[in-house]
């Protein structure tokens, strides 16, 4: 019976629960990401661009021994066009966090020569 209690414990933890969530919406955000790259991104860039190279063909390039080099060619590009969307989305994330987070600075109190000044003062009394 304790370690059922303990693995409760474990589960109810702040930390389990945390990560839990973003787990699943780091799932989310990567089908977000995984669309708009091949949706939106990659149709606009590579097809007006390079159709001519004909890179939709690019997957189907092999060796005469059956490496599919064209596949990792694909997987590097595509591994390089989500980064560089991620990169773009935390840095608009992050200049919106910049903003929020910039606050007036609270009123400064006395300085140590105003309190001493009153220190002095008190004590003349």
């Amino acid at each position: 019976m304790g370690m059922i209690s303990e693995f409760k414990d474990f589960i109810a933890k702040g930390n389990a629960m945390d990560l839990a969530v973003g787990v699943i919406i780091g799932a989310a955000f990567g089908a977000i990401v995984n669309s708009l790259v091949s949706d939106v991104i990659t149709p606009a860039l590579l097809n007006p661009a390079l159709k001519a190279a004909q890179v939709e063909n690019l997957a189907d390039l092999k060796t005469d021994g059956g490496i599919l080099y064209g596949k990792f060619l694909a997987a590097v590009i595509s591994f390089l066009v989500i980064a560089f969307v991620i990169f773009i989305m935390v840095k608009a994330i992050n200049s919106m966090k910049k903003k929020e987070e910039v606050a007036p600075a609270a009123p400064a109190g006395p300085t140590q020569e105003e309190l001493l000044t009153q220190i002095r003062d008190l004590l003349k009394k």
